[in-house]
């Protein structure tokens, strides 16, 4: 599995979204960070109430000169119904995600184990959940990568350590 450093590059991202646009990074022109989230899919019941947070924060990030996406390995179809059952009315929301692309990423990838406690099959092959914010330069400041669904950071705390960090100029950290 390959590493993101940050300070360095983030790997392209190019991935159709549900208002009918390609979203890519390199194409991306936030005025502080892209905040790029990566989540399992619409078979996830953490997903659910997780990507329903972001949704409801994505004004505040806004304000804070912050772009945000959901990204997820799901076909159209199933991003669809997820943005219709979670209510995802505010966030860009892109799918068909290349396993290729999520490996790049540095994300893990799980195989299929059938029906979750959602009532939704699990796909072949998905990647787990990620965190990453993105200068506008398109090098890496922070990143978050879980091998499982569980205890990924809060959306709030990310809105509060943004306040700190536009306030202070804090530098990406962790680049050695």
């Amino acid at each position: 599995m390959s590493r993101v450093l940050p300070r360095q590059p983030a790997p392209e991202l190019i991935v159709p979204t549900l208002s009918g646009t390609t979203w890519s990074l390199s194409d991306a022109k936030p005025q502080r960070f892209s905040l790029i989230v990566f989540y399992r899919g619409l078979h996830c019941p953490v997903c659910t109430t997780y990507v329903a947070e972001l949704n409801k924060l994505v004004p505040e990030l806004a304000t804070r000169g912050v772009e945000t996406i959901a990204v997820s390995s799901d076909t159209e179809a199933r991003a669809r119904e997820a943005q219709m059952k979670w209510g995802l009315s505010q966030l860009t929301v892109g799918y068909s995600l290349a396993i290729a692309t999520a490996r790049t990423w540095g994300l893990y990838i799980s195989t299929g184990r059938g029906m979750t406690t959602t009532g939704v099959e699990e796909p072949p092959l998905f990647s787990e959940p990620g965190v990453f914010l993105v200068r506008p330069d398109r090098t890496l400041y922070w990143a978050s990568v879980q091998s499982m669904p569980f205890a990924r950071p809060h959306f709030r705390e990310i809105v509060a350590a943004l306040d700190f960090v536009i306030a202070k100029d804090y530098p990406a950290r962790g680049e050695a």
